[in-house]
């Protein structure tokens, strides 16, 4: 198996309020197959699909899939300031902010949110992994 991710599929419990809170995020959807939304990203695209369509797909009951589950998606910024900013978009799109933005012991700073399904996103600046001119990540950079 090559080192990489190069799709993040996403269970949705209401699919329209999904796809408006990445959209008003202000990421661009791409043309995909009825009951799946996709939004590319650098080097790989977030998949959003609705849960029961998942549960079925996996053969488990709906009720069998779904929660938080230790996973935390983060999206790294080019400067300190972009984390609050991102966070001040986050409930007019439809999310909640769990933490402000906020120094990190480690010397970033980042806060948190949940989408409307709860999936938990990180938005961090990390000074020692400064991002690639396109926005890609790599642990301590480029």
């Amino acid at each position: 198996m090559e080192q990489r991710v190069s799709l993040i599929t996403l269970g949705v419990r209401d699919f329209d309020a999904a796809v408006a809170f990445y959209t008003n995020m202000g990421w661009s959807r791409v043309d995909s197959p009825d009951g799946v939304a996709a939004f590319d990203m650098v080097g790989q695209t977030l998949g959003l699909y609705p849960m029961d369509m998942l549960a079925k797909e996996l053969g488990k009951p709906l009720d069998e899939i779904g929660g938080f589950s230790g996973m935390v998606l983060s999206h790294n910024v080019r400067e300190k300031s972009d984390v609050a900013e991102v966070l001040s978009r986050v409930v007019a799109a439809g999310g909640t902010v769990l933490r402000e933005a906020q120094d990190v012991f480690w010397g970033g700073h980042h806060g948190h949110f949940a989408d409307p399904d709860g999936h938990i996103w990180e938005v961090a600046h990390n000074p020692f992994s400064p991002l690639n001119d396109d926005g890609a990540f790599r642990w301590n950079g480029y």
